[in-house]
């Protein structure tokens, strides 16, 4: 499990799909600063990376959620990645939108998904866990099981810890956090003191004392 949470974390840095900038935060559209800057899309487009990616993913359902039936994508970003495994585990797919379409079939919930069967969601990234929370929500009402989520990338904040513990949700992440600051700093990508920023950070994201290394 470490080796392969050590793994995934050296290629998402090497790709800088996860990119550590302590001395230069980053402003989220929430307008909270961070040191990082998380985009694993690139990974569809550095083919080594996206294969170890979704052979990961593939191997962690496996292991964690036998009993699959269905992958369902988070609308935009885990839609491939539910594509991808959907077809190395020999599963269906399909996505929940963000809303319903105002057209056609006005579906939430894209691809054929009958009451009962158990799905497994998949996301690229978890940090306040407040969009998969949505997704799992509108799979439950239309009558699946959700066995849980699978995902790239965690933050482990503690609001996102929270609310999936208190929506009875299980997620499993490829890698953490605390993880891949631990590998950026020994591989150079920050210096070893920056890690006490990034968790401080982590651990409560509206203090920004840790900025310029206060």
């Amino acid at each position: 499990m470490k080796e392969m949470q050590t793994l995934i974390a050296k290629d998402l840095l090497s790709i800088r799909a996860v990119f550590f900038r302590p001395e230069e935060p980053f402003t989220w559209a929430s307008g909270i600063k961070s040191p990082v800057y998380c985009d694993n899309r690139l990974t569809l487009t550095a083919p080594k990376v996206r294969d170890d990616v979704e052979n990961a993913l593939a191997e962690t359902i496996r292991r964690e959620y036998p009993d699959v039936e269905v992958l369902m994508g988070t609308s935009t970003a885990g839609i491939a990645h539910a594509a991808i495994v959907g077809h190395i585990m020999g599963l269906p797919m399909g996505y929940v939108r963000s809303g319903s379409k105002d057209h056609g079939r006005q579906n939430q919930i894209e691809g054929k998904l009958e009451k009962g069967q158990k799905v497994v969601v998949v996301e690229d990234l978890i940090s306040t866990g407040g969009s998969v929370i949505e997704v799992v929500n509108v799979l439950r009402a239309a009558g699946a099981e959700v066995l849980g989520v699978v995902s790239i990338f965690t933050y482990g904040m503690k609001k996102g810890l929270e609310r999936l513990a208190e929506a009875e949700v299980k997620n499993i992440s490829l890698t953490n956090f605390d993880i891949i600051a631990q590998v950026a700093a020994d591989e150079n990508y920050i210096k070893t003191e920056d890690i006490a920023r990034l968790i401080a950070f982590r651990n409560n994201p509206s203090d920004e004392s840790w900025i310029g290394g206060k």
